[in-house]
């Protein structure tokens, strides 16, 4: 009977504790989601206004905004912060570094 209790508290413990981590994980791909807009309408203002944003400045700037959102979308909405994700990671950010190894590689050949 004792143990009947326990399962039974443990259950309810757990299903608690689930709540809880869903409720926290909701509300950071809420607030990423919302970051990410934010920074698409950044994008599109830097592009909006060419007398203001130089497109020496925007281009740079706008790869920029779309590496932190990949990084975003990767980490958050990808579930790549979670734990049983290793492997995936390692072959992803491998992928990651040899194209941008390529793509240096490219563009050291072009400009010299």
């Amino acid at each position: 009977m004792a143990t009947k209790q326990t399962n039974t508290n443990n259950s309810k413990v757990d299903l608690v504790y689930r709540r809880r981590k869903s409720a926290e994980e909701m509300k950071h791909q809420v607030i990423t989601f919302g970051l990410m807009i934010f920074l698409t309408i950044v994008a599109f203002v830097a592009v909006a206004y060419p007398k203001t944003f130089s497109p020496i400045f925007s281009v740079p700037f706008i790869l920029l905004l779309a590496v932190v959102q990949v990084i975003f979308q990767l980490y958050y909405f990808m579930h790549m912060s979670h734990k049983g994700h290793e492997a995936a990671s390692f072959f992803l950010y491998s992928g990651l570094l040899i194209g941008l190894l390529t793509i240096l590689a490219f563009m050291t050949i072009v400009w010299i």
